[in-house]
C-alpha cells in the first residue's frame, strides 16, 4: 500500500538559475499539486528571477549574499522561523554545486525529502587540491550517513537528479546489456563515452563568466561529467553478477585547462577569425591570462577506468568529456541565456562491448543550437537524434538482421504532440520531477525510485578519482564495494 493519499505538496526551491527557470520551475506548474513555498537564491539576481518567471503570490522569497562553508546564522534563523510557519515537504537543491553539501546537511537535519541536481558535490580549486578533491568522496560518505541516520527515525528520500536514468533510450540499451548478461554471463568487457557541451567561451568570457565556471578551480566533471560517469555506471551495472563483480577501480586522467586552451587558439588567431571586431571584447593579453588561468578549472577531460578482479584486468572504459568542442557560434558578444542557445551544440556518443556477443552504439548528434521548434526532430543532426545500434552474435541473435537499429519514438509510442515538441532530455527532467512529487504525495513507494542517494558511490568514485589522478599524473585505486554496485533495483518502463 501507498504511505498516504494523494495531497498538495509544498516545496523549497534552492537556486532559480537558467537551470531551474528552464526545468523546475515549468514542471512543477505541470503539477496540479504542488505548491513552491519558497524560492531562495543570491540577491544579484533577483532582479533577473522576478523578471523572468511568473510565480503565485503564495511564493515567498529569500535573497541571500553568497556564502561560503557552513550555513550563515542569520540565513539558518530565517529558514528555520520559515519551516516552522509551514508545511514542507521537500526541497529541491538546483544551486551553484559548491554550496550543494552545506543544503543537503541542513535538509537532512530538519528531516525533509531532497531533489538535488548534480554533482551531489564539487569543492574549491579540486583541479589542483588533492584534499579537495577526496573531499569529494568523503562529503557524498557524510551526507549518505546523514541520511541513513535519518532513515532510523523517519522514511524519506534523497534523489540525484542523474536524469539519463529516467531516459527511455537509455533504459532499452539497459534492458538490451541485461538480456545477454542473462544469455552469456558475459559483463562489460569494454565502454567508450564521448560528450561534447558544443560550447564556445572567449578567453574573456572564461574569466567574467559565473555560470558553469571554471574559475573556482573545478570544471567539466563537475558540470555535464557526472552524468557520464553514472551513466558508465548504470552500463555496468546492468551487466554484472556477483561472480562477476570487480574489486578494484583504478583511474588516470588527463586534463586540457585554460592555459592550455589559450594555447591552441590565440589571440591572434582570434583576430583572424573575427577581425577587428575582436577588439571590442580583447580585455587582455594571453601573456595575462596565464598566470590568472593557473588555478583554473578543467575544459576537458579525458580518463581511462580500469576494473580489475583479483588482480587481473578484466575490462577498460575510457571517458571524454570536451568543453570546448563543435560549437555553432559566430558571434563576439554571448547571449543573456547561457544555457540553451548561445551556440551550445551538444554530442555524445557511447560504445559497449560485452565480449564476443553483442556490441551496442548509441548516437546523439544536434546541428543546431536552436531548440524551441515544433516537432520531434529525430533524425541526424536534430534536437532529438538518438540512435541505438545493436549487434549480435548469431548464437544469441534469433535469426535477426545485424544490426537493429532504434530511435526514441521506436521505443515511445504515445508520446503526445505537446511533448514531442520538447527536447527530450527536457521532458526526461520533468520525469525526475515528477517521480520526486509521486513520493512525496503518496503516489509511489520508496522503492519505485530510480537514482537515490545511496546507490551513487561509484559514480562519486569515478569523479574524486578523476580530479585526483590529474592532480599527481599517476593511476588512482578505489576498492569495489560489491553491495553498492549490483543491481538491485529493477529496471522500470517509464512512459515520456
Amino acid at each position: 500500500m501507498l504511505r498516504k493519499q494523494d495531497k498538495s505538496v509544498n516545496i523549497i526551491l534552492i537556486g532559480c538559475g537558467p537551470h531551474a527557470r528552464r526545468v523546475y520551475i515549468p514542471a512543477f506548474e505541470h503539477i496540479k499539486n504542488v505548491k513552491i513555498a519558497l524560492i531562495i537564491d543570491l540577491k544579484d539576481q533577483e532582479t533577473d528571477i522576478r523578471e523572468s518567471i511568473k510565480i503565485g503570490v503564495e511564493t515567498s522569497f529569500m535573497f541571500i549574499d553568497p556564502f561560503e562553508g557552513n550555513l550563515p546564522r542569520k540565513l539558518a534563523y530565517h529558514l528555520s522561523e520559515f519551516i516552522q510557519n509551514n508545511q514542507i515537504d521537500g526541497v529541491v537543491i538546483a544551486t551553484e554545486p559548491l554550496v550543494h553539501y552545506v543544503y543537503a546537511k541542513w535538509a537532512l537535519e530538519n528531516g525533509f525529502n531532497v531533489l538535488m541536481d548534480k554533482p551531489i558535490t564539487t569543492r574549491p580549486d579540486v583541479v589542483s587540491n588533492d584534499e579537495n578533491a577526496k573531499g569529494i568522496l568523503e562529503d557524498y560518505k557524510d551526507l549518505l550517513e546523514d541520511y541513513h541516520r535519518l532513515q532510523d527515525i523517519k522514511e524519506t528520500v534523497f534523489i540525484i537528479n542523474s536524469h539519463r536514468r529516467f531516459h527511455k533510450g537509455f533504459q532499452f540499451v539497459q534492458e538490451q546489456i541485461r538480456e545477454v548478461a542473462a544469455l552469456t554471463n558475459c559483463p562489460a568487457t569494454f565502454i567508450q563515452a564521448y560528450h561534447s557541451d558544443g560550447q564556445w567561451r572567449l578567453p574573456n568570457e572564461i574569466v567574467t563568466q559565473n555560470y558553469h565556471p571554471y574559475c573556482s578551480g573545478y570544471g567539466k566533471a563537475s558540470h555535464s561529467g557526472y552524468h557520464i560517469f553514472d551513466t558508465i555506471y548504470q552500463f555496468y551495472k546492468a551487466s554484472i553478477n556477483p561472480e562477476k563483480i570487480a574489486d578494484q577501480l583504478d583511474i588516470f586522467s588527463s586534463f586540457v585547462r585554460p592555459n592550455g586552451f589559450i594555447k591552441q587558439i590565440t589571440e591572434e588567431d582570434y583576430k583572424l577569425v573575427f577581425g577587428q571586431k575582436y577588439n571590442t571584447v580583447h580585455r587582455w593579453t594571453d601573456e595575462e591570462l596565464s598566470p590568472v588561468f593557473a588555478s583554473y578549472g578543467e575544459m576537458d577531460v579525458s580518463s581511462i577506468l580500469t576494473l580489475k578482479k583479483e588482480k587481473e584486468i578484466v575490462a577498460n572504459f575510457s571517458i571524454n568529456l570536451v568543453h570546448n568542442g563543435f560549437a555553432g557560434r559566430t558571434w563576439i558578444t554571448p547571449g543573456k541565456d547561457l544555457y540553451k542557445g548561445n551556440g551550445r551544440i551538444k554530442h555524445e556518443n557511447y560504445i559497449i562491448q560485452q565480449g564476443p556477443f553483442q556490441s551496442i552504439q548509441i548516437h546523439a548528434y544536434q546541428a543546431s543550437d536552436q531548440h524551441d521548434t515544433h516537432g520531434i526532430e529525430e533524425d541526424l543532426g536534430g534536437k532529438n537524434h538518438f540512435d541505438i545500434y545493436v549487434f549480435r552474435n548469431p548464437l544469441i541473435s534469433n535469426g535477426q538482421q545485424q544490426p537493429q537499429v532504434y530511435k526514441v519514438s521506436d521505443l515511445v509510442k504515445d508520446r503526445s504532440q505537446e511533448d514531442a515538441n520538447m527536447i527530450t532530455m527536457e521532458w526526461v527532467k520533468f520525469k525526475v520531477v515528477e517521480e520526486f512529487v509521486d513520493y512525496l504525495s503518496g503516489k509511489k513507494l520508496k522503492s519505485e525510485m530510480t537514482s537515490l542517494l545511496d546507490d551513487h558511490l561509484f559514480p562519486v568514485q569515478i569523479m574524486s578519482g578523476t580530479y585526483r589522478s590529474n592532480i599527481s599524473k599517476s593511476v588512482v585505486s578505489y576498492a569495489i564495494e560489491p553491495d553498492s554496485i549490483l543491481d538491485k533495483y529493477p529496471l522500470k518502463n517509464y512512459i515520456f
